[in-house]
């Protein structure tokens, strides 16, 4: 299969590892196809069983691949419903070039709800590049790192919020290596046309699997759609659109993107370990900050409760910085170390044309 690159892309060179790994599609077959990569494992009850994991290719012609990722964690369910709705609906003929699909990666924990894999315990987000000779979670990502992310140009991640955070919708900067690559991530992202854009680095955290692409080579794109544990009507509407948004943007669709009002509308970064408020007390959290509401350094963002101990006052939680609240605690119970509230400033750089 003749692959076009986006123009000037550098790609590193991986050599896939050994593994057991198999699947029931062919990557460079013409048309729809809808199966599973098989990773062989060996519970108490199923020997030489595997676990499926589900894996769509649709091709057309040559052209660019978009690797379209969801259910990275089981308790984030827009990206997944979003994109299982484009397998059944698209045409092969639509399209010009690949898309590689996998909308429950993290499929034991799709099936449990959660955010972790109840078969080992791991944040698949933080397993990369994975280890074919590790727990199921590390198979799965060693073989998105080794096997999927060389096949693929560009690399659409669907996040929400999960269970414990709720999130303005919106498509997610990831930080490129290289300032050129970085232009190309920002571009991509105001492409999927969510109305919030926020940069997020995790605190250069290199084991998620945005990170992981983005060390290939790959065009990134991230999205954050709601969360709480829910499904928003809204944020699923945000992710429909921006999923063909990022197609057309690939040019695997044609048409340009379709931008709806009030797209792109903030632009904005969150400023590093200084944007986290994070809970120093055993207790309930009250939050007292809309997500989206503009703060200032010093102002009251909530309080935390005792109510083991009714003779004691609750503290007040401040917020360590002005800005804007990107993202806030779901459950009411907090212990030392738990994230309650995410803020994020304006980021204007990535409105211009400079790399």
């Amino acid at each position: 299969m003749t692959v076009q690159r986006p123009a000037n892309t550098v790609r590193a060179t991986i050599t896939p590892r050994n593994n057991s790994v198999y699947t029931s599609v062919d990557f460079d077959r013409e048309g729809k196809q809808i199966g599973f990569f098989h990773v062989p494992q060996s519970p108490h009850d199923d020997a030489w069983g595997t676990v499926r994991v589900p894996l769509a290719v649709i091709k057309n012609g040559d052209g660019p691949t978009v690797l379209i990722e969801g259910g990275n964690h089981g308790d984030e369910y827009e990206g997944p419903i979003a994109l299982g709705e484009l397998l059944r609906e698209i045409d092969p003929r639509d399209i010009a070039g690949r898309i590689i699909a996998i909308p429950a990666i993290n499929i034991r924990a799709v099936e449990a709800g959660t955010r972790t894999s109840p078969v080992d315990g791991l944040n698949f987000n933080r397993s990369f590049p994975g280890d074919f000779n590790g727990t199921l979670t590390s198979q799965i990502a060693a073989y998105v790192h080794d096997i999927l992310f060389p096949k693929a140009d560009y690399f659409l991640d669907l996040h929400s919020g999960g269970s414990s955070l709720m999130i303005l919708p919106s498509a997610i900067i990831e930080p490129s290596p290289t300032a050129q690559g970085h232009r190309k991530n920002i571009k991509a992202t105001l492409a999927f046309g969510a109305p919030t854009v926020v940069m997020v680095d995790n605190l250069g955290e290199t084991r998620t699997s945005t990170a992981s692409a983005n060390h290939q080579g790959l065009i990134v794109i991230g999205s954050e759609m709601a969360g709480g544990g829910l499904v928003s009507p809204d944020a699923l509407a945000i992710c429909r659109r921006g999923i063909r948004n990022v197609l057309k943007h690939a040019g695997v669709l044609k048409g340009a993107p379709d931008i709806a009002p009030g797209a792109n509308a903030r632009v904005l970064k969150v400023p590093g370990s200084e944007g986290y408020l994070l809970s120093e007390e055993d207790g309930v959290f009250e939050p007292l900050s809309p997500l989206g509401s503009a703060v200032s350094k010093g102002d009251l963002a909530g309080r935390i409760h005792f109510l083991h101990t009714p003779s004691r006052a609750p503290i007040d939680l401040l917020h360590p910085i002005d800005g804007i609240v990107f993202a806030k605690r779901q459950p009411g119970r907090v212990r030392p170390g738990n994230c309650c509230f995410v803020l994020a400033n304006e980021y204007p750089e990535a409105l211009t044309d400079e790399p």
